[in-house]
């Protein structure tokens, strides 16, 4: 299972990459944050549920009040979640062995 998601933002869209191990996560985040095209936003560990920010973000989110850090941390575990549940639903195998009705 890939305990870690780094989330980045593409086309104004979030999408994650899965990681194993929290040092692959890092490494995953220092090679988004020298990619032009992809803003990273952080970790998030699907085990403990918590989101560490990307360098910039974490500077900002330390400087907001107690409830926006609240409602961004909400917001942000909300998306990762989301994704993931995206991701462990989606089965290759199964979605395209049934013909669907339109075919």
């Amino acid at each position: 299972m890939k305990r870690y998601s780094v989330l980045y933002l593409l086309q104004e869209q979030y999408h994650h990459i899965g990681c194993t191990s929290y040092a692959q996560a890092r490494t995953v985040l220092q090679t988004l944050l020298q990619d032009s095209r992809r803003t990273p936003v952080g970790i998030y560990d699907a085990k403990t549920e918590l989101f560490e920010w990307e360098p910039g973000g974490q500077q900002a989110y330390n400087q907001a009040s107690i409830e926006e850090q609240s409602r961004q941390a909400e917001q942000v575990i909300t998306i990762a979640q989301a994704l993931r549940r995206r991701d462990a639903s989606w089965h290759p195998a199964l979605n395209f062995q049934r013909p669907s009705f339109f075919a």
